[in-house]
Formats: C-alpha cells, structure tokens, sequence
C-alpha cells in the first residue's frame, strides 16, 4: 500500500514539473496572432453550420 501511494506521489510530481515547464516556457499570444486564431475559429464554425444547414434543407426536402 505505501509502495503504491509512492508511486502515487511520484507520478503526480512528475507531472507538476512538467506542467510547470510548459507554463514557464509558454507565452500570452500577441494580438496579430489573436485574431488569426479567432478568425480561423469562426470561419470552420461558419462552414459547420452551413453544412448543418443544408443537411437539414435537404432532409425538410425529401423526407417531408
């Protein structure tokens, strides 16, 4: 059992170094890269819905 809870632990350790890591080595986005990344979002959630749309269209269409 307290084997168990060591590795446990260690695991868990390792992690939080890891996570600490990234943390430090990420950075907050400047706003160029902001908004390519939001308009990219938007776009591929335009082009989903639209296809919802139509798929909805055709089946309102055929099925009645």
């Amino acid at each position: 059992m307290l084997k168990l809870l060591s590795k446990i632990l260690t695991w868990i350790k390792n992690n939080l170094e890891s996570y600490k890591r990234v943390l430090v080595i990420a950075r907050k986005p400047d706003k160029e890269d902001l908004q390519k990344t939001l308009r990219i979002c938007l776009i591929i959630m335009a082009i989903i819905g639209f296809i919802g749309f139509v798929f909805y269209t055709i089946s309102i269409l055929f099925i009645g």
